[in-house]
């Protein structure tokens, strides 16, 4: 990955014989663009960006944020788009019903999470950090945008912090802040929504505050922490705590496809001076590159693009925009920061699929289709049955063995499932405790007492193994469960209950 990096740092502040060494502030691999020497964080007053990249990802934004926003009140099939319910252990992921245990179903979904993260990062970058990350597009979308509404560009928000504390200056910084509470607080509420379910929700925001105290006060909590996220935090968000950023060198390379700076046409930079062209600026050894900062002013992590690839950058595209207006200012192609692997910019080089995105590729795919087959063939209940604890074997008084069973099923389906039970491999009889038919209600587990008896004829050892077909009310087969059947462990007990059985007959 050396070749993805240039000006690496010589030292982390130490030689190797453990003197200190002097931090180069000319490096910006030596220090943090957000830090200054004496550790004090330096805030970002990033420009408010504009163009043809910025637009595209505004639409698609608000259409997350639509998504988002909607989707605890959205239904398929009656079940929820997406629901998170830890508490009841119930999750619906486009309006299917998955139970804990689904465990297998999870944790294939989870491989495939991540296989797809690294197959579209190693083709496309950081583009999801950039363009659909729910705390890049809620910063950049939502409260950078209350931030300039109410504050105005980053030179008036300079301005207005260097400014001493007046009344004017009070009011506003007041009024952005309980803004931003305010919609931290709607954003905890509707994060809340995809946990409790949006009817539950709606039933505690209808219902008197006094009777929820413990609930209202965790939300405050929460709004708080997504308040001070993007009041305070914002960037560092994505270079101290997401991983996302420190694992990206051990899946990018030289073909990926990354917001870049082309040095080969851009340096050496320098400023375009009045009636200068550029045919003079290339025969002194210039590039298109004017220096005029534009993609610095408006990166929200507060990088300099054309320092290479750097851990901050999260592919948002804006330096790319702004760049671009420079370039059509001066009559320059566009281009000079755009998306390009660094093959593209160092030797010209088209994109291509890599082996390596191949091997990703057929990993995901694997996982994708069993990902589906698990889904599509999964039972619509998930039946456990027990042996009753404590209980014994006991015999009937025409001399036939019984054991009594527990019996739990989970409906995974919304609407209630009437089930009979059937011996599969014995002859026999299977009886439901209670009264009328046993009716599993809809996402419900219901429990319940099975007595099974058999004949002395069809116990050979102490327990002999029963298979038991679980059908709903059409007779169709829903699940086929095994269990053990406990009997008498003498065999002339057999040969007396099987007596007494004949002559019974």
């Amino acid at each position: 990955m050396n070749t993805l990096v240039e000006n690496q740092p010589k030292t982390d502040g130490h030689d190797p014989h453990g003197a200190a060494q002097e931090i180069d502030w000319a490096d910006y691999r030596d220090h943090l663009t957000t830090a200054d020497k004496d550790g004090n964080r330096r805030w970002v007053y990033a420009k408010k960006p504009a163009g043809f990249w910025y637009e595209h990802r505004t639409h698609l934004s608000w259409l997350l944020i639509a998504v988002m926003f909607a989707g605890p009140w959205i239904r398929i099939q009656g079940n929820p788009l997406l629901l998170v319910n830890i508490v009841e252990r119930r999750f619906s992921i486009l309006g299917q019903i998955f139970w804990p245990q689904d465990t297998l179903i999870f944790a294939v979904a989870m491989l495939l999470f991540f296989a797809g993260i690294m197959i579209f990062t190693t083709a496309f970058g950081r583009l999801w950090c950039g363009w659909t990350c729910p705390q890049t597009v809620m910063m950049e979308m939502v409260f950078r945008k209350l931030e300039y509404l109410i504050e105005g560009d980053s030179a008036e928000q300079r301005t207005l912090d260097a400014t001493p504390w007046t009344r004017s200056k009070v009011l506003k910084k007041g009024f952005k802040h309980v803004v931003f509470f305010a919609a931290s607080f709607i954003v905890g509420n509707t994060l809340l929504a995809y946990i409790i379910g949006s009817e539950q929700l709606l039933h505690i925001q209808l219902d008197d505050p006094r009777n929820h105290v413990v609930g209202l006060t965790f939300m405050v909590l929460f709004s708080l922490l997504f308040y001070a996220i993007f009041a305070r935090f914002r960037e560092q968000a994505c270079t101290f705590i997401c991983p996302y950023g420190r694992f990206q060198s051990a899946l990018l390379d030289e073909n990926t496809l990354l917001v870049a700076y082309d040095q080969k046409r851009g340096e050496a930079r320098a400023p375009l001076h009045r009636n200068e062209t550029f045919s003079q600026r290339r025969a002194e050894g210039k590039g298109d590159c004017v220096n005029c900062r534009a993609c610095v002013a408006v990166c929200p992590t507060g990088i300099d693009i054309r320092n290479g690839v750097q851990m901050e950058c999260v592919n948002c595209t804006a330096c790319i925009d702004a760049c671009d207006t420079i370039m059509d200012k001066v009559g320059q192609p566009r281009g000079l920061v755009r998306f390009a692997s660094l093959n593209n910019i160092s030797h010209g080089t088209p994109q291509r699929f890599t082996p390596r995105m191949a091997l990703y590729s057929v990993v995901l795919t694997g996982l994708i289709s069993l990902f589906l087959y698990l889904v599509f063939t999964r039972c619509d209940v998930d039946t456990t049955l027990l042996r009753a604890p404590g209980s014994l074997f006991q015999v009937t008084a025409e001399g036939r063995i019984e054991n009594l069973y527990t019996m739990k099923v989970v409906n995974k389906t919304m609407h209630d499932i009437p089930l009979t039970m059937r011996l599969e491999n014995l002859p026999g009889t299977v009886r439901v405790m209670g009264s009328g038919e046993f009716i599993v209600p809809a996402a419900k587990l219901a429990q319940t007492s099975v007595l099974i008896e058999l004949a002395p004829t069809q116990l050979h050892q102490a327990n002999t193994k029963l298979k038991l077909g679980i059908y709903n009310a059409q007779g169709k087969l829903l699940q086929t469960v095994t269990t053990a059947f406990a009997g008498p462990r003498e065999s002339g007990h057999h040969e007396e209950t099987e007596k007494h059985e004949n002559e019974r007959r």
